[in-house]
């Protein structure tokens, strides 16, 4: 039979045995096999020759004088893991195997025993260490692999108890401490964040699958200055069993300051483009209305047109600049200042009472079915944005004749505002883009409308800084409903 099928293969092979005739024997039959054999007389020699050599075999005599074989075969567990131990031994009994087991053997071969026995047992650890070494190989790909990832890994058992890291996640959570292999999550960081995420991801149900994300701060807000701060995002990920059974949790840590910074410049560039605009665009407003108004003297009916032109188009510019610094004061943190109880039928009645002769002047039916809804807790100002917002955009994208109601109901912990037209509606691939900056849905029949694509953005903003949720439901040609969530007031 052969060993083992890869001929550029030497196993290195170690008998250990007091009788001549078996360590000979041995040597002879696996030197045949294109084995590299060492042979010792006892248990001490064999230990000495483990300790200067690595084998990936050794055959050991169960009972010698001296240094036994059961001693041999834990010395050989203790310092070389993945060398393979069969023991041989006169004494096969059940008893002398199991105990031989237990201490680490992986087989053994009673005496006496033929040439085809032992290539047998040999065969079989050859497989076993070809294995190990294959896992060990693996191992360390896998670790290499990791440890020079640019991201932090963090890899969990079930029990929170950290499996597999990298240095990048050491430095980017600034851990200084004692290796972390099988300690709890808490020694390496207390950040409430990540704990919860990948509670979140240990708590899953068999077979489910889902990715969970936060950002975190590694410094507790305690940043030396504004431009040391430290922004990461942490995304978990279960890893499952073949069956489906969650067996742990895999963190991948992104450093996000350059991104976070990169924003923050981009906010407080366009906050400051759009001051310095607005005050000389206002200027020029304020300037065509005199003209306007004939107080530097009559203007011809051309001259008029041209600056009324004029002057819708500086109106839309002041409005643009406008609205770029509402997204200024939302990413700053400045767009809830003034929170207070209130109701929202008594503003959304002031709104339709305000834009009625605008729906008039287009025939639209704009109405609010009043009903009891309970007090919330939000900035009036802000409300009054969001809804005069909607209501404008159903204005504008309805047509002439069309139709617009403001609804209002509760919704367990919910007060839930609907504002319904029956105008132009939205393409279904476009829905889902509206509340983005910037972007606009253009048809054929709203091609011509004019805006900045801000307005909805600003709505999400506002409605979500008040822990609420803003949605629509659209057909093309059939109109839009807006859905505003906000919480009750406790």
């Amino acid at each position: 039979m052969v060993l083992f099928e890869d001929q550029a293969y030497q196993p290195k092979i170690l008998v250990i045995d007091d009788e001549r005739r078996i360590r000979e024997g041995c040597s002879k039959i696996l030197k045949k096999e294109k084995c590299l054999v060492d042979v010792a007389g006892n248990g001490d020699v064999g230990l000495e020759m483990i300790a200067e050599r690595h084998y990936d075999i050794v055959l050991t005599d169960l009972m010698m004088p001296g240094t036994g074989g059961m001693e041999v075969v834990s010395k050989v567990r203790e310092r070389s893991p993945d060398t393979v131990v069969i023991v041989i031994t006169g004494f096969a009994t059940l008893e002398h195997s199991i105990e031989a087991m237990k201490n680490g053997a992986f087989d053994f071969i009673p005496k006496p025993f033929t040439p085809d026995q032992l290539r047998v047992v040999v065969s079989k650890a050859l497989r076993m260490t070809r294995t190990l070494q294959d896992i060990a190989t693996e191992k360390s790909r896998l670790k290499t692999i990791v440890n020079y990832l640019a991201g932090g890994i963090l890899v969990t058992d079930k029990e929170k108890n950290i499996i597999l890291y990298n240095p990048a996640l050491l430095k980017m959570l600034g851990y200084e401490g004692n290796a972390l292999n099988d300690k709890p999550l808490s020694d390496l960081t207390t950040d409430e964040r990540l704990h919860t995420i990948i509670n979140g991801i240990l708590d899953l149900k068999e077979g489910e699958f889902r990715t969970l994300s936060a950002e975190i701060d590694p410094q507790g807000g305690e940043a030396a200055s504004p431009s040391s701060q430290l922004f990461l995002r942490a995304q978990a990920v279960p890893f499952q069993s073949g069956s489906g059974e969650i067996l742990g949790s895999v963190t991948i840590i992104d450093d996000i300051t350059h991104l976070k910074l990169m924003d923050q410049m981009k906010s407080d560039f366009v906050s400051m483009v759009s001051h310095e605009i607005r005050s000389p665009l206002t200027t020029v407003l304020s300037q065509i209305k005199i003209l306007l108004d004939g107080l530097a003297g009559e203007l011809a009916a051309k001259q008029a047109d041209i600056l009324s032109r004029m002057s819708m188009k500086i109106n839309g510019l002041v409005e643009l600049s406008n609205e770029l610094l509402d997204l200024s004061r939302i990413e700053a943190g400045l767009i809830v200042q003034d929170r207070k109880e209130l109701q929202l039928v008594d503003i959304l009645g002031e709104l339709v009472q305000f834009f009625q002769p605008r729906a008039k002047e287009k025939n639209i039916s704009l109405r609010l079915k009043k009903t009891n809804l309970p007090v919330i807790s939000a900035d009036p100002k802000n409300m009054e944005e969001v809804f005069s917002n909607l209501i404008t955009n159903a204005l504008i994208y309805t047509p002439e004749g069309g139709e617009i109601t403001v609804t209002g109901e509760v919704k367990g912990d919910f007060v839930v505002i609907n504002v319904t037209d029956n105008g132009y509606g939205i393409p279904t691939d476009e829905v889902t883009r509206i509340f983005e900056r910037f972007y606009r849905s253009k048809t054929e029949k709203t091609r011509n409308i004019i805006g900045t694509g801000l307005g909805l953005p600003i709505v999400k903003s506002i409605v979500e800084a008040h822990n609420g949720t803003v949605n629509v439901k659209s057909k093309e040609g059939a109109g839009s409903t807006f859905y505003v969530r906000l919480p009750i007031k406790d």
